[in-house]
């Protein structure tokens, strides 16, 4: 078996030569670098996972790349993609670009979901940028570039592009159907969690990155109150326990008025079976999604991780969580960090909810596949929690199969025993994610410049509006 130093060698070594030049510039990473199999989209960089690229390159002297990325995505953002003759909203970010050339010259496509599998818009490559954009400046100091028109207006038009009015009574962000890292039917659609954190997120980068003045004023506004509501929200609904399994399990239904306390007519009948075992005395998480006369109780990594990252949990939420994490660490970790979503949905479920995917089977793919790049977002939560051993277990659990199945995107099984049927090998982000783990730990103090601390205000007003 290598030793530590060999695979953070060699993981170096695959992620430099994953990185995509345009012109003299380096402009990101494409998805893998598999030589076996033809490259399809995965020779594009996506902005979703150049993330933890990103950050690695932040925590080592390499921000120029970072840089030119953001600068390069936002003069895709807006441009005037269209399906079927209807075009994009002005504040989209593409999901990839690739640089191809033509008569001797260099240009960057974008794909905006007109050429994805289904057509999936991306919804959460916006929400990156800005958390990237923040990261850069936190990393660097160059609020400059932040600073410059062409970067406010971006950030405005996103913000526009996700606070617009619409027909809904909630906080949280309006989706369609696997618009996010979930980019396939999966029953992700309405409310989905990993959107609402990534929202949350986004919104508190915004908040840091907005120079104050004219029209800027309204839109710090809008975003402070949006987050504090946003954070009720999620809390109040989304959080589940066994003392709030509890309360469910004993909702009456077809509540009427402001007195209700089924919110959103939940019927105890929907809980599913698995749960009531699975849930543990001490620990909790945020379930998947909900809706009317829905709560989908599935565990999303993600969402439930960043949450944690970006202090949409308070102190005591976070620490359920790694607990819950610690607790079903068979099922959430098992022989590959981290399972996407617990548990998988199967039979006549899977048929009505994926469409019979044959690349979502159970325990497959984004259906309860394991995915080495949550590596990183399991190592942040756990080094915010105070409870870094449990990034050291799983990180040593990577270590033992990683370079010897070839770094692959994603493993199958209930316990992630196998190489995903459709993986592909020299997963950049799965190179990235174990990268960015070590660095976490090598340096905690690295989380900083995507975290977020607590906000004491947001947490008061929650409990005033709760006794109100």
């Amino acid at each position: 078996m290598k030793t530590k130093n060999d695979l953070v060698k060699e993981a170096w070594q695959l992620l430099d030569r994953s990185v995509v030049h345009y012109g003299d510039r380096l402009v990101g990473t494409v998805a893998a670098c598999d030589p076996s199999v033809e490259a399809l989209n995965y020779d594009q960089c996506f902005v979703r996972d150049f993330v933890s690229s990103a950050l690695v390159f932040l925590m080592n002297g390499k921000a120029d790349i970072v840089r030119n990325f953001l600068i390069e995505t936002l003069t895709l953002q807006g441009s005037e993609k269209q399906m079927d003759y209807f075009y994009a909203g002005r504040g989209l970010m593409p999901a990839s670009f690739k640089v191809v050339t033509a008569e001797g010259r260099h240009y960057l496509v974008a794909d905006f979901g007109e050429h994805a599998i289904g057509r999936v818009t991306p919804v959460d490559s916006c929400l990156w940028w800005i958390i990237l954009l923040r990261a850069y400046v936190k990393s660097t100091g160059d609020m400059d570039l932040a600073h410059q028109p062409e970067f406010q207006q971006g950030i405005i038009w996103i913000l526009k592009l996700c606070l617009s009015d619409r027909f809904d009574m909630y906080p949280t962000l309006l989706v369609p159907d696997g618009a996010f890292m979930i980019d396939r039917r999966m029953g992700v659609d309405g409310h989905p969690l990993e959107i609402q954190v990534l929202f949350y997120a986004a919104l508190q980068s915004a908040r840091e990155l907005l120079l104050p003045g004219g029209d800027r004023d309204i839109h710090i506004q809008i975003v402070n109150q949006r987050l504090s509501i946003l954070n009720y929200h999620m809390r109040q609904y989304y959080w589940l326990d066994l003392n709030r399994l509890n309360k469910i399990y004993r909702y009456k239904g077809e509540e009427f008025g402001e007195a209700a306390i089924n919110k959103f007519n939940v019927y105890p009948d929907s809980i599913p079976e698995w749960v009531f075992h699975w849930m543990p005395d001490q620990g909790g998480y945020l379930a998947g999604n909900l809706g009317p006369a829905r709560l989908d109780f599935r565990f999303f990594a993600l969402g439930n991780l960043m949450a944690v990252v970006c202090s949409l949990t308070n102190a005591e939420e976070s620490q359920q969580l790694m607990d819950l994490i610690e607790y079903r660490w068979d099922d959430l970790v098992g022989k590959m960090p981290m399972k996407i979503c617990y548990p998988a949905v199967a039979d006549q479920e899977w048929k009505y909810m994926t469409g019979c995917d044959p690349k979502n089977t159970p325990w497959s793919y984004h259906n309860g596949g394991n995915w080495p790049v949550l590596l990183w977002l399991l190592a942040a939560a756990a080094q915010k929690t105070g409870r870094p051993e449990i990034a050291r277990r799983a990180i040593a659990i990577a270590e033992e199969r990683l370079s010897q199945d070839e770094w692959p995107e994603y493993y199958d099984g209930p316990k992630g025993r196998l190489i995903g049927k459709a993986s592909r090998k020299y997963q950049t982000w799965t190179i990235a994610g174990y990268l960015l783990a070590n660095e976490i730990l090598e340096n905690p103090a690295s989380i900083n410049i995507f975290s977020f601390d607590e906000d004491p205000e947001m947490f008061d007003w929650m409990y005033r509006l709760q006794e109100f």
